[in-house]
């Protein structure tokens, strides 16, 4: 039970909760999750992520060891091939195998973004650092 202010007992309970669960569900996917970090009941509001596999992804993490990139994902049980497309862009990998996976950037955009990065002036390595900021 989350606190919300002293009229929190005026509205209807189902509304409120609701209405609560789409406001975390849009800042997980506006900011995105530490896919290393972040509990199953976090990962399950990420756009594609259910429960199941929410916790699907944590077992895989304790069985395996933190995640070191994206495509790793699809050896998850139960991410398919669509949740995937829909996920992806939403986890991040700090410092992982590629600096990208650390990005709101998705897998399939990954070329274009290059291609922005280059055509900038900057390398794809520079995205580590602040001065592309």
């Amino acid at each position: 039970s989350i606190g919300v202010g002293q009229y929190q007992h005026d509205m209807n309970k189902t509304r409120l909760a609701q209405t609560l669960r789409g406001v975390v569900e849009d800042c997980v996917n506006r900011v995105g999750v530490d896919l290393n970090t972040s509990s199953a009941s976090l990962l399950s509001y990420v756009s594609g992520v259910n429960k199941t596999i929410a916790e699907n992804i944590v077992k895989y993490r304790d069985d395996n060891g933190q995640f070191t990139k994206r495509e790793q994902l699809k050896d998850v049980n139960q991410l398919g091939e669509k949740a995937f497309e829909q996920c992806a862009g939403f986890l991040r990998i700090s410092d992982g195998e590629y600096i990208l996976d650390n990005t709101g950037v998705h897998p399939e955009s990954y070329n274009a973004a290059i291609k922005l990065i280059q055509r900038l002036g900057y390398t794809v390595e520079d995205v580590k650092n602040s001065e592309m900021c």
